[in-house]
Protein backbone atom coordinates (compact mmCIF):
# COMPACT_ATOMS: atom_id res chain seq x y z
CA UNK A 1 0.00 0.00 0.00
CA UNK A 2 1.29 3.67 -0.72
CA UNK A 3 1.44 6.39 1.98
CA UNK A 4 -1.33 8.79 3.66
CA UNK A 5 1.20 10.49 5.13
CA UNK A 6 1.11 14.00 2.77
CA UNK A 7 -2.86 13.67 2.69
CA UNK A 8 -4.61 16.62 4.04
CA UNK A 9 -8.02 14.49 4.99
CA UNK A 10 -9.49 18.08 6.59
CA UNK A 11 -10.03 19.77 3.13
CA UNK A 12 -12.15 16.93 1.75
CA UNK A 13 -13.90 15.92 5.12
CA UNK A 14 -14.56 19.74 6.50
CA UNK A 15 -18.00 20.20 4.89
CA UNK A 16 -19.02 16.21 5.74
CA UNK A 17 -19.87 16.35 9.29
CA UNK A 18 -23.02 14.69 9.62
CA UNK A 19 -23.64 13.85 6.13
CA UNK A 20 -24.30 10.12 4.22
CA UNK A 21 -20.77 9.67 2.64
CA UNK A 22 -22.29 6.92 0.30
CA UNK A 23 -23.65 10.33 -1.75
CA UNK A 24 -20.13 11.88 -1.96
CA UNK A 25 -17.29 11.70 -4.33
CA UNK A 26 -14.12 10.99 -2.16
CA UNK A 27 -10.29 10.56 -3.31
CA UNK A 28 -8.79 7.09 -4.61
CA UNK A 29 -6.78 7.68 -1.67
CA UNK A 30 -9.22 6.96 1.08
CA UNK A 31 -9.52 3.16 -1.06
CA UNK A 32 -8.01 0.19 -0.67
CA UNK A 33 -8.12 -2.38 -3.90
CA UNK A 34 -11.12 -4.06 -3.55
CA UNK A 35 -14.71 -3.55 -4.23
CA UNK A 36 -17.39 -3.63 -1.93
CA UNK A 37 -18.96 -6.67 -3.71
CA UNK A 38 -15.51 -8.56 -2.32
CA UNK A 39 -15.65 -6.99 0.97
CA UNK A 40 -18.98 -8.22 1.40
CA UNK A 41 -17.57 -11.80 0.56
CA UNK A 42 -14.82 -11.67 3.30
CA UNK A 43 -18.76 -12.70 4.64
CA UNK A 44 -17.41 -16.63 3.82
CA UNK A 45 -13.79 -16.87 5.18
CA UNK A 46 -15.15 -19.13 7.69
CA UNK A 47 -17.58 -20.64 5.92
CA UNK A 48 -16.75 -24.23 7.12
CA UNK A 49 -18.61 -22.97 10.15
CA UNK A 50 -21.92 -23.20 8.73
CA UNK A 51 -20.82 -26.34 6.95
CA UNK A 52 -20.58 -27.57 10.57
CA UNK A 53 -24.12 -26.29 12.01
CA UNK A 54 -26.05 -28.34 8.83
CA UNK A 55 -23.77 -31.48 10.14
CA UNK A 56 -25.42 -31.16 13.99
CA UNK A 57 -28.45 -32.97 15.69
CA UNK A 58 -29.40 -30.42 18.09
CA UNK A 59 -30.91 -27.25 16.89
CA UNK A 60 -29.00 -25.45 20.17
CA UNK A 61 -25.75 -26.65 18.46
CA UNK A 62 -26.76 -25.37 15.08
CA UNK A 63 -27.53 -22.62 16.52
CA UNK A 64 -24.17 -21.84 18.26
CA UNK A 65 -21.81 -22.63 15.10
CA UNK A 66 -24.40 -20.24 12.86
CA UNK A 67 -23.91 -17.31 15.74
CA UNK A 68 -19.98 -18.35 15.33
CA UNK A 69 -20.27 -17.60 12.02
CA UNK A 70 -22.23 -14.20 12.08
CA UNK A 71 -19.42 -13.08 14.54
CA UNK A 72 -16.52 -14.74 12.91
CA UNK A 73 -17.64 -12.24 9.66
CA UNK A 74 -16.48 -9.31 11.34
CA UNK A 75 -12.61 -10.25 11.68
CA UNK A 76 -11.21 -9.08 8.60
CA UNK A 77 -13.05 -5.58 9.53
CA UNK A 78 -9.55 -5.26 12.72
CA UNK A 79 -7.62 -2.55 11.56
CA UNK A 80 -8.92 -2.45 7.73
CA UNK A 81 -8.83 1.31 7.26
CA UNK A 82 -9.59 1.69 3.79
CA UNK A 83 -12.66 2.53 2.06
CA UNK A 84 -13.72 -0.22 -0.14
CA UNK A 85 -14.59 1.15 -4.08
CA UNK A 86 -18.39 1.85 -4.42
CA UNK A 87 -20.14 -1.09 -6.72
CA UNK A 88 -21.14 0.62 -10.00
CA UNK A 89 -25.15 -0.64 -10.97
CA UNK A 90 -25.08 -3.92 -12.40
CA UNK A 91 -21.02 -4.86 -11.08
CA UNK A 92 -20.56 -8.73 -9.71
CA UNK A 93 -18.41 -10.77 -7.91
CA UNK A 94 -18.31 -14.24 -8.08
CA UNK A 95 -15.99 -16.42 -5.74
CA UNK A 96 -15.79 -20.53 -5.63
CA UNK A 97 -13.92 -22.54 -2.93
CA UNK A 98 -14.29 -26.19 -2.35
CA UNK A 99 -16.92 -25.50 0.74
CA UNK A 100 -19.12 -22.68 -0.99
CA UNK A 101 -19.71 -20.75 -4.12
CA UNK A 102 -21.03 -16.99 -4.20
CA UNK A 103 -22.36 -14.67 -6.58
CA UNK A 104 -22.86 -10.69 -6.14
CA UNK A 105 -24.49 -7.96 -7.44
CA UNK A 106 -24.99 -4.23 -7.06
CA UNK A 107 -28.49 -3.68 -7.64
CA UNK A 108 -29.57 -0.52 -7.04
CA UNK A 109 -27.44 2.85 -7.07
CA UNK A 110 -29.33 4.94 -5.10
CA UNK A 111 -29.65 4.09 -2.48
CA UNK A 112 -26.85 1.66 -2.87
CA UNK A 113 -27.64 -2.00 -2.31
CA UNK A 114 -25.31 -4.93 -2.80
CA UNK A 115 -27.06 -8.32 -3.09
CA UNK A 116 -25.38 -11.80 -1.95
CA UNK A 117 -26.15 -15.38 -2.56
CA UNK A 118 -23.77 -18.50 -1.49
CA UNK A 119 -24.53 -21.82 -1.26
CA UNK A 120 -23.20 -25.56 -0.57
CA UNK A 121 -24.52 -28.87 -2.39
CA UNK A 122 -25.91 -30.57 0.85
CA UNK A 123 -25.02 -27.93 3.46
CA UNK A 124 -26.00 -24.47 3.49
CA UNK A 125 -27.89 -21.21 2.00
CA UNK A 126 -26.60 -17.82 2.87
CA UNK A 127 -28.20 -14.75 1.40
CA UNK A 128 -28.90 -11.27 1.94
CA UNK A 129 -28.87 -7.41 1.26
CA UNK A 130 -26.45 -4.64 2.33
CA UNK A 131 -26.91 -0.98 2.28
CA UNK A 132 -24.37 0.46 3.95
CA UNK A 133 -24.60 4.24 5.60
CA UNK A 134 -21.55 6.28 6.72
CA UNK A 135 -21.95 9.14 8.39
CA UNK A 136 -18.69 11.58 9.76
CA UNK A 137 -19.38 13.05 12.83
CA UNK A 138 -16.51 15.32 13.34
CA UNK A 139 -13.73 12.65 14.89
CA UNK A 140 -15.01 9.52 13.59
CA UNK A 141 -17.04 7.55 11.00
CA UNK A 142 -19.39 5.51 11.50
CA UNK A 143 -20.51 2.64 9.61
CA UNK A 144 -24.05 1.33 9.60
CA UNK A 145 -24.91 -2.05 7.49
CA UNK A 146 -28.11 -1.68 7.03
CA UNK A 147 -29.95 -5.22 6.00
CA UNK A 148 -30.63 -8.74 6.86
CA UNK A 149 -28.77 -11.39 6.31
CA UNK A 150 -30.17 -15.54 6.12
CA UNK A 151 -28.61 -18.52 6.89
CA UNK A 152 -31.01 -21.35 5.34
CA UNK A 153 -30.22 -25.25 6.84
CA UNK A 154 -31.87 -27.21 4.19
CA UNK A 155 -30.99 -30.65 5.61
CA UNK A 156 -32.83 -29.50 8.78
CA UNK A 157 -35.99 -27.31 7.11
CA UNK A 158 -34.38 -24.00 8.88
CA UNK A 159 -33.17 -20.53 8.67
CA UNK A 160 -31.79 -18.12 10.62
CA UNK A 161 -31.06 -14.11 10.38
CA UNK A 162 -29.99 -11.87 11.46
CA UNK A 163 -28.55 -7.16 11.25
CA UNK A 164 -25.11 -6.41 11.58
CA UNK A 165 -24.10 -4.35 14.39
CA UNK A 166 -21.99 -0.37 13.44
CA UNK A 167 -18.66 0.02 13.07
CA UNK A 168 -16.62 3.26 14.18
CA UNK A 169 -13.10 4.52 12.75
CA UNK A 170 -12.06 6.85 15.63
CA UNK A 171 -9.67 9.66 14.97
CA UNK A 172 -10.43 10.71 11.57
CA UNK A 173 -8.79 13.92 11.93
CA UNK A 174 -6.25 13.93 14.20
CA UNK A 175 -4.54 10.91 15.68
CA UNK A 176 -4.11 7.29 14.84
CA UNK A 177 -6.93 5.39 13.63
CA UNK A 178 -8.96 2.71 14.99
CA UNK A 179 -12.00 0.86 14.62
CA UNK A 180 -14.97 -0.52 16.53
CA UNK A 181 -17.95 -2.49 16.44
CA UNK A 182 -20.85 -2.13 18.66
CA UNK A 183 -24.03 -2.58 19.40
CA UNK A 184 -26.25 -5.52 19.71
CA UNK A 185 -26.90 -8.82 17.29
CA UNK A 186 -29.55 -11.22 17.50
CA UNK A 187 -29.70 -14.18 15.82
CA UNK A 188 -32.93 -15.52 15.40
CA UNK A 189 -33.83 -19.55 14.84
CA UNK A 190 -37.33 -18.91 13.06
CA UNK A 191 -38.73 -22.81 13.07
CA UNK A 192 -37.51 -23.10 17.09
CA UNK A 193 -38.17 -20.16 18.55
CA UNK A 194 -34.05 -20.32 19.84
CA UNK A 195 -32.51 -16.70 19.74
CA UNK A 196 -28.50 -15.68 20.60
CA UNK A 197 -28.16 -11.95 21.59
CA UNK A 198 -24.87 -10.99 21.30
CA UNK A 199 -23.59 -7.60 22.63
CA UNK A 200 -19.98 -6.00 20.59
CA UNK A 201 -18.98 -3.94 23.49
CA UNK A 202 -17.55 -0.48 22.88
CA UNK A 203 -13.94 0.17 24.71
CA UNK A 204 -15.33 1.92 28.14
CA UNK A 205 -13.12 3.61 30.52
CA UNK A 206 -9.55 1.71 30.66
CA UNK A 207 -10.41 -0.29 26.97
CA UNK A 208 -11.47 -2.84 29.11
CA UNK A 209 -14.05 -3.87 27.05
CA UNK A 210 -12.52 -3.28 23.49
CA UNK A 211 -13.40 -6.55 21.33
CA UNK A 212 -15.34 -8.07 23.96
CA UNK A 213 -18.81 -9.68 23.00
CA UNK A 214 -21.07 -11.22 25.42
CA UNK A 215 -24.16 -12.92 25.10
CA UNK A 216 -26.57 -15.90 25.55
CA UNK A 217 -28.99 -18.31 23.85
CA UNK A 218 -32.03 -18.28 25.18
CA UNK A 219 -35.28 -20.81 24.39
CA UNK A 220 -38.77 -20.24 23.20
CA UNK A 221 -39.98 -19.80 26.82
CA UNK A 222 -36.98 -17.17 27.13
CA UNK A 223 -35.21 -19.03 29.58
CA UNK A 224 -31.74 -18.31 29.32
CA UNK A 225 -29.27 -22.05 28.61
CA UNK A 226 -26.32 -21.18 27.00
CA UNK A 227 -23.17 -18.16 27.63
CA UNK A 228 -21.28 -17.18 24.38
CA UNK A 229 -18.70 -15.08 25.07
CA UNK A 230 -14.79 -14.20 23.31
CA UNK A 231 -13.55 -11.26 20.99
CA UNK A 232 -14.21 -10.12 17.39
CA UNK A 233 -10.92 -10.35 16.32
CA UNK A 234 -9.80 -13.85 18.05
CA UNK A 235 -12.48 -15.90 19.12
CA UNK A 236 -15.92 -17.26 20.61
CA UNK A 237 -16.80 -19.64 23.15
CA UNK A 238 -19.48 -21.68 24.75
CA UNK A 239 -20.72 -22.68 27.78
CA UNK A 240 -24.16 -23.88 29.61
CA UNK A 241 -25.67 -20.44 31.66
CA UNK A 242 -25.21 -22.65 34.89
CA UNK A 243 -21.46 -22.35 34.45
CA UNK A 244 -21.38 -18.97 33.62
CA UNK A 245 -23.32 -17.74 36.38
CA UNK A 246 -21.34 -20.26 39.17
CA UNK A 247 -18.30 -18.71 37.12
CA UNK A 248 -19.73 -15.15 37.69
CA UNK A 249 -20.22 -15.65 41.25
CA UNK A 250 -16.58 -15.61 42.01
CA UNK A 251 -15.03 -13.82 39.17
CA UNK A 252 -17.59 -11.19 38.65
CA UNK A 253 -14.82 -8.32 38.79
CA UNK A 254 -13.92 -9.78 35.55
CA UNK A 255 -16.45 -8.79 33.11
CA UNK A 256 -20.16 -7.44 33.41
CA UNK A 257 -23.13 -9.25 32.61
CA UNK A 258 -23.59 -9.76 28.79
CA UNK A 259 -27.34 -7.76 29.28
CA UNK A 260 -25.68 -4.75 30.15
CA UNK A 261 -24.92 -2.83 27.13
CA UNK A 262 -22.47 0.34 27.25
CA UNK A 263 -23.50 3.19 24.63
CA UNK A 264 -20.67 3.84 22.62
CA UNK A 265 -20.42 7.70 21.83
CA UNK A 266 -21.09 7.50 18.31
CA UNK A 267 -24.61 5.78 18.27
CA UNK A 268 -26.36 9.04 18.70
CA UNK A 269 -25.30 12.51 18.14
CA UNK A 270 -24.68 12.66 21.67
CA UNK A 271 -21.20 13.52 19.88
CA UNK A 272 -22.74 15.63 18.25
CA UNK A 273 -21.96 17.51 14.99
CA UNK A 274 -22.74 21.23 15.76
CA UNK A 275 -20.78 20.89 19.06
CA UNK A 276 -17.56 19.52 16.89
CA UNK A 277 -17.97 21.88 14.32
CA UNK A 278 -18.33 24.97 16.99
CA UNK A 279 -15.32 23.16 18.44
CA UNK A 280 -13.43 23.31 15.09
CA UNK A 281 -14.51 26.12 14.15
CA UNK A 282 -12.41 28.17 16.96
CA UNK A 283 -9.49 27.15 15.65
CA UNK A 284 -8.07 28.16 11.76
CA UNK A 285 -8.31 26.66 8.96
CA UNK A 286 -4.43 27.15 8.49
CA UNK A 287 -3.92 24.80 11.69
CA UNK A 288 -4.99 21.96 9.86
CA UNK A 289 -2.92 22.16 6.70
CA UNK A 290 -0.48 19.47 8.30
CA UNK A 291 -2.88 16.98 9.26
CA UNK A 292 -2.63 13.53 7.88
CA UNK A 293 -3.89 10.14 7.95
CA UNK A 294 -1.52 8.26 10.18
CA UNK A 295 0.45 4.68 9.46
CA UNK A 296 -0.13 2.16 11.36
CA UNK A 297 3.37 2.07 12.73
CA UNK A 298 3.79 6.02 13.25
CA UNK A 299 4.12 6.82 17.03
CA UNK A 300 0.84 8.29 18.42
CA UNK A 301 -0.08 11.70 17.50
CA UNK A 302 -0.10 14.34 20.58
CA UNK A 303 -3.13 14.83 20.62
CA UNK A 304 -6.32 14.50 22.80
CA UNK A 305 -7.62 11.14 22.58
CA UNK A 306 -5.09 9.85 19.33
CA UNK A 307 -3.62 7.11 21.48
CA UNK A 308 -5.37 3.28 19.76
CA UNK A 309 -6.69 1.51 22.61
CA UNK A 310 -5.25 -1.25 23.39
CA UNK A 311 -7.08 -4.52 24.01
CA UNK A 312 -7.02 -6.17 27.87
CA UNK A 313 -4.37 -8.38 27.34
CA UNK A 314 -5.50 -10.30 31.19
CA UNK A 315 -8.68 -11.05 29.02
CA UNK A 316 -8.05 -14.68 30.50
CA UNK A 317 -11.97 -15.66 30.97
CA UNK A 318 -11.95 -19.43 30.61
CA UNK A 319 -15.18 -20.60 32.45
CA UNK A 320 -15.74 -24.64 33.25
CA UNK A 321 -17.67 -26.45 30.85
CA UNK A 322 -16.63 -23.98 27.55
CA UNK A 323 -16.00 -24.98 24.33
CA UNK A 324 -14.29 -22.78 21.78
CA UNK A 325 -16.80 -22.55 18.58
CA UNK A 326 -14.50 -20.62 16.28
CA UNK A 327 -10.62 -18.79 16.34
CA UNK A 328 -9.16 -16.18 13.70
CA UNK A 329 -6.66 -17.10 11.39
CA UNK A 330 -3.56 -14.86 11.92
CA UNK A 331 -2.76 -12.56 9.20
CA UNK A 332 0.04 -13.08 7.13
CA UNK A 333 3.52 -11.40 8.32
CA UNK A 334 3.11 -8.40 5.66
CA UNK A 335 -0.30 -7.33 6.51
CA UNK A 336 0.52 -3.97 7.46
CA UNK A 337 1.61 -3.42 3.63
CA UNK A 338 -0.67 -4.33 2.14
CA UNK A 339 -3.85 -3.06 3.65
CA UNK A 340 -4.03 -4.92 6.69
CA UNK A 341 -5.62 -7.45 4.21
CA UNK A 342 -6.26 -11.41 5.12
CA UNK A 343 -4.77 -14.34 3.30
CA UNK A 344 -8.20 -14.81 2.38
CA UNK A 345 -8.56 -11.01 1.19
CA UNK A 346 -5.36 -11.38 -0.66
CA UNK A 347 -6.77 -13.42 -2.60
CA UNK A 348 -10.25 -12.09 -4.29
CA UNK A 349 -8.63 -10.50 -7.28
CA UNK A 350 -6.85 -13.62 -8.12
CA UNK A 351 -7.92 -14.75 -12.10
CA UNK A 352 -7.79 -17.90 -11.85
CA UNK A 353 -7.65 -20.15 -14.72
CA UNK A 354 -10.99 -21.05 -15.34
CA UNK A 355 -12.27 -17.88 -15.50
CA UNK A 356 -10.08 -17.42 -18.73
CA UNK A 357 -11.28 -21.08 -20.46
CA UNK A 358 -14.12 -20.88 -23.04
CA UNK A 359 -16.49 -23.06 -21.55
CA UNK A 360 -17.59 -20.11 -18.69
CA UNK A 361 -15.41 -17.42 -18.44
CA UNK A 362 -15.82 -14.87 -15.86
CA UNK A 363 -18.87 -12.57 -16.36
CA UNK A 364 -16.99 -8.98 -17.98
CA UNK A 365 -19.31 -7.08 -15.02
CA UNK A 366 -16.99 -9.03 -12.56
CA UNK A 367 -14.91 -6.80 -9.92
CA UNK A 368 -12.16 -8.01 -11.11
CA UNK A 369 -12.10 -6.35 -13.85
CA UNK A 370 -12.65 -2.92 -12.56
CA UNK A 371 -9.25 -0.89 -14.43
CA UNK A 372 -9.37 1.50 -11.22
CA UNK A 373 -9.06 -1.23 -8.89
CA UNK A 374 -6.51 -3.17 -10.76
CA UNK A 375 -4.25 0.19 -10.96
CA UNK A 376 -4.55 0.85 -7.03
CA UNK A 377 -3.53 -2.43 -6.70
CA UNK A 378 -0.29 -2.20 -9.05
CA UNK A 379 0.20 1.48 -6.86
CA UNK A 380 -0.21 3.60 -9.82
CA UNK A 381 -2.70 6.43 -7.97
CA UNK A 382 -2.84 9.06 -10.72
CA UNK A 383 -4.35 5.93 -12.82
CA UNK A 384 -7.10 4.53 -10.55
CA UNK A 385 -8.44 8.20 -10.18
CA UNK A 386 -8.59 9.09 -13.38
CA UNK A 387 -10.23 5.32 -14.13
CA UNK A 388 -12.42 5.68 -11.01
CA UNK A 389 -13.83 9.11 -12.34
CA UNK A 390 -14.03 7.38 -15.89
CA UNK A 391 -16.47 4.86 -15.10
CA UNK A 392 -18.88 7.21 -12.77
CA UNK A 393 -19.37 8.99 -15.80
CA UNK A 394 -19.56 6.04 -17.99
CA UNK A 395 -22.44 4.76 -15.30
CA UNK A 396 -24.61 8.15 -15.57
CA UNK A 397 -24.52 7.92 -19.38
CA UNK A 398 -25.74 4.47 -19.32
CA UNK A 399 -28.14 5.54 -16.76
CA UNK A 400 -29.55 7.83 -19.23
CA UNK A 401 -29.42 5.66 -22.07
CA UNK A 402 -31.54 3.29 -19.90
CA UNK A 403 -33.94 6.09 -18.73
CA UNK A 404 -34.34 7.35 -22.31
CA UNK A 405 -35.12 3.61 -23.99
CA UNK A 406 -37.33 3.36 -20.72
CA UNK A 407 -35.76 0.41 -19.96
CA UNK A 408 -34.23 -1.15 -16.96
CA UNK A 409 -31.20 -3.77 -17.77
CA UNK A 410 -29.91 -4.46 -14.27
CA UNK A 411 -30.24 -5.80 -11.97
CA UNK A 412 -29.46 -9.26 -13.68
CA UNK A 413 -29.40 -11.88 -11.08
CA UNK A 414 -31.28 -10.65 -8.28
CA UNK A 415 -35.60 -9.48 -7.63
CA UNK A 416 -37.08 -7.69 -4.97
CA UNK A 417 -39.26 -9.99 -3.07
CA UNK A 418 -40.30 -11.06 0.59
CA UNK A 419 -38.18 -13.18 2.30
CA UNK A 420 -40.05 -16.04 3.55
CA UNK A 421 -38.45 -16.53 6.89
CA UNK A 422 -38.36 -12.80 7.94
CA UNK A 423 -41.47 -11.63 6.09
CA UNK A 424 -39.61 -8.59 4.96
CA UNK A 425 -38.76 -7.29 1.54
CA UNK A 426 -35.20 -8.35 0.56
CA UNK A 427 -33.33 -8.82 -2.73
CA UNK A 428 -33.66 -13.05 -3.60
CA UNK A 429 -31.37 -14.80 -6.12
CA UNK A 430 -33.20 -15.37 -9.60
CA UNK A 431 -30.72 -18.20 -10.35
CA UNK A 432 -29.21 -19.05 -13.52
CA UNK A 433 -25.90 -17.20 -12.97
CA UNK A 434 -23.65 -20.58 -13.20
CA UNK A 435 -25.54 -22.10 -15.89
CA UNK A 436 -25.36 -19.29 -17.95
CA UNK A 437 -23.74 -19.22 -21.50
CA UNK A 438 -23.58 -16.39 -23.02
CA UNK A 439 -22.51 -12.64 -21.64
CA UNK A 440 -22.51 -10.87 -25.26
CA UNK A 441 -25.52 -8.82 -24.63
CA UNK A 442 -24.46 -8.14 -21.14
CA UNK A 443 -23.97 -3.68 -20.51
CA UNK A 444 -20.52 -2.52 -20.71
CA UNK A 445 -19.84 -1.08 -17.31
CA UNK A 446 -16.08 -1.02 -17.32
Amino acid sequence: MFSRNDFNIWSVLKNCIGKELSKITMPVVFNEPLSFLQRMTEYMEYARLLRIAAQQQDPVERLKFVSAFAVSALASNWERLGKPFNPLLGETYELTRPDFRIICEQVSHHPPISAFHADCPDGFTFHGSIHPKLKFWGKSVEIQPKGTVTVELPGHGEAYSWNNVNCCVHNIIVGKLWIEQYGTMEVVSHEHGLKATLTFKTAGAGNKDLHRVEGYISDRSKRRTHFLYGKWTEFIKCTDYASYEEYCKENGYKFKRADERSKSPNESPGNTPRKVLSKLNSIKLSSFKSLSISEPDDPPEPADGGDIPKSDSTYSIDIPNSVTLWEAEPRPGNTAEYYQFTRFAMSLNQMEDHMRGPQRPLCPTDSRLRPDIRKLEKGDMDGAAAEKTRLEEKQRENRKKCKKADESIFPRWFKQAVNPHTKQDDWLYKGGYWERTDDSMVMEIF
